[in-house]
């Protein structure tokens, strides 16, 4: 009969209850880890998957992303700036476009070396750097010009338009006649009476004489065929103007206005050959 083991050496402790080899209290790995687990390992990782990937890694490529979009932003920057620089250097320092020519057109009174002079355009001046509206002003005081207009054509030419008085009546001046323009400013002198221009005797100053503007307005649009008969224009005041044509006829023509409706009735009445017409007020013209 045999006894039962008394847990001698060699023999299973009490309580072992486990098999020659099996895992015993000792083997036993901590509570909810199957045995055989390596530590740090997760369950249900299978040797060779990729690890899943960490908060740091998304942080990482935020950043990168920033510092390329600050070279891009600085990249961009320096290019606006060079084009800029650029732009400056060819406007104000390369000694492509710069005034090389100066043009001149509309003057027959004014010496184109006057204008020129006066506009005082140094040549080789970068053309960005002319004050177009400062020159003409300068050329503007020439006597002789009404206005001038000053403009840039690219890339090397000043082009300037001069604008110049027209002479509308001849005024006795000593031995010769000045010739002036609507405004009463003298355009030129002329030793005799000039054909095609009548005489005027005004009362007062010229310049700025409110007589003169109203003769000169008449003669102005006065139709041709009428206004190359006129000798001479007497004006006692603004609304009476009366024109005195080469055959003695007198005309009453009053003011300056309603200049096409009295043309047509003057030329209706110069049928009947007398030597006055009266027009001062169209509608109710008279002759005699």
């Amino acid at each position: 009969m045999t006894g039962r083991p008394t847990g001698g050496d060699g023999g299973p402790t009490a309580g072992g209850g486990g098999a020659p080899g099996g895992p015993g209290r000792g083997a036993t790995d901590s509570p909810g880890r199957p045995a055989g687990d390596a530590p740090g390992t997760l369950v249900g990782d299978a040797p060779g998957t990729p690890a899943a990937r960490t908060p740091a890694e998304p942080v990482a490529d935020i950043l990168a992303n920033r510092r390329n979009n600050r070279w891009r932003a600085a990249f961009f920057l320096l290019a606006i700036f060079g084009v800029i620089a650029a732009a400056a250097w060819a406007l104000l320092g390369s000694r492509f476009l710069v005034v090389r020519s100066v043009e001149i057109t509309g003057t027959h009174l004014v010496p184109k070396s006057e204008v020129l002079a006066v506009a005082g355009i140094p040549e080789g001046l970068p053309l960005v750097r002319v004050n177009t509206a400062v020159v003409a002003s300068r050329i503007d005081r020439i006597t002789q010009v009404q206005s001038a207009q000053v403009t840039r054509d690219w890339p090397d030419r000043i082009v300037i338009t001069v604008q110049e008085r027209r002479a509308a009546l001849a005024v006795r001046a000593g031995t010769g006649f000045d010739l002036v323009d609507p405004s009463g400013v003298v355009v030129r002198q002329a030793p005799k009476e000039p054909p095609g221009i009548p005489l005027f005797a005004p009362d007062g100053p010229m310049l700025g004489n409110p007589g003169v503007h109203a003769a000169a307005t008449v003669m102005r649009e006065l139709p041709s065929r009428i206004a190359r008969l006129v000798k001479s224009v007497t004006v006692p005041n603004a609304d009476s103007v009366t024109l005195h044509l080469s055959s003695g006829v007198t005309v009453d023509w009053g003011s300056s206005g309603q200049t096409a409706q009295k043309a047509r009735e003057l030329a209706i009445l110069m049928r009947t050959h007398a030597r006055y017409y009266d027009v001062s007020a169209p509608g109710t013209a008279v002759t005699g």
